[in-house]
């Protein structure tokens, strides 16, 4: 079977609400084409596992997408196509795709190391299903995560990540008291507090990084304001959402907005950046990408989170390397480059041969 047809098969698979039949896919698949030791943990995520030495290697990939475009439903099903050397439905690229290049790539691989491939659930909700593989034990040594890396240094090169931004959601709390609008003086305006923490946040200096020589810059910004119960009121509350992008080792010091009086900071989630550490395995995955495509590929960095955040923080050594070009995740037109996926599945066969 080959990665195209492997990719139009998984991606015909409704994975939005509930991952179980792809994950089955998955598994069934791993279990009839290889000689691998397969597990299917609670959480759903598929682990399979070949090969020995001191080191391990994962491929990794997850198998849940967002809700489709009406435009790729027909009745309860995913409509998938195939035009112009290329494969269009939900999923293509975010991330089945690769996912089916690295089942490829390990189902064909001699490695020189123990070789694990995973595919987890719940990434596009928070990465449930990675945290719930490292909390059991899940702990390779090395990663490549397949997330998009394509088109990042020119059009249609395959590059490799070598770092990514986090992301921090937090909300800002002001509270104060009722009053009637006529009588100012009588309460404490919550509004006017959120602005004075709008403010502290307005001002703060960006966090920055250098991961292999690469310089990184995070953000702030405030997305949301909500607050007040009517026009003649002296609102006694208001909430500001904040969305920060971190980078390794910095974030922003949030925390400064309470200092106002009646202000307090909540943080809702909190998804990690990650930094390779190990530039010799950067520059291995780098030799393999120059290998596998008539091209010139580099070293970048993305600017969103993945399940690579969340491995490297649990200690693994992790890049990213994927078929995904910038723009087509989530999309009503997602679609991915047949060559591309042929180019990372040899990629991932020969990093898996030499490390």
């Amino acid at each position: 079977m080959t990665v195209a047809s492997l990719t139009r098969d998984l991606v015909s698979i409704p994975s939005h609400d509930d991952e179980t039949a792809a994950g089955d896919f998955i598994e069934n698949w791993l279990r009839a084409e290889t000689a691998a030791a397969v597990t299917r943990d609670d959480a759903g995520n598929v682990i399979a596992r070949k090969g020995s030495g001191d080191r391990s290697l994962a491929l990794v990939g997850h198998h849940d997408v967002v809700a489709p475009d009406a435009s790729q439903l027909d009745g309860d099903d995913y409509v998938v196509e195939t035009r112009d050397g290329r494969i269009y439905g939900r999923g293509t690229a975010d991330m089945k795709g690769a996912v089916a290049a690295a089942m490829c790539a390990f189902r064909d691989a001699d490695p020189s190391c123990e070789l694990v491939f995973a595919s987890f659930v719940g990434e596009e909700v928070g990465g449930t299903g990675a945290r719930a593989a490292i909390d059991d034990g899940f702990a390779p040594d090395f990663a490549i995560v397949g997330e998009g890396s394509t088109g990042y240094s020119a059009p249609g090169i395959t590059d490799v990540a070598v770092a990514h931004k986090g992301r921090r959601g937090s909300t800002i709390v002001a509270a104060g008291t009722a009053a009637h609008a006529s009588e100012v003086e009588a309460g404490e305006n919550a509004i006017y507090r959120a602005c004075d923490a709008v403010n502290v946040v307005r001002d703060l200096d960006f966090p920055t990084a250098t991961v292999l020589g690469h310089e990184m810059t995070g953000s702030v910004a405030v997305t949301e304001i909500e607050g007040g119960s009517g026009w003649n009121v002296i609102p006694a509350s208001c909430s500001v959402t904040v969305d920060e992008r971190t980078v390794p080792g910095g974030y922003a010091p949030l925390e400064q907005v309470e200092d106002i009086a009646g202000v307090s900071w909540n943080v809702d989630q909190d998804l990690p950046p990650m930094a390779c550490d190990d530039a010799v395995f950067a520059d291995v995955v780098l030799e393999a990408a120059s290998e596998a495509q008539d091209a010139a590929p580099e070293q970048v960095t993305k600017p969103h989170a993945t399940d690579a955040g969340w491995l490297a923080k649990a200690g693994t050594t992790c890049v990213i390397c994927g078929a995904a070009e910038q723009g087509e995740a989530h999309t009503k037109d997602e679609s991915v480059s047949i060559a591309t996926l042929e180019t990372i599945q040899t990629l991932y066969r020969t990093v898996a041969e030499s490390v």
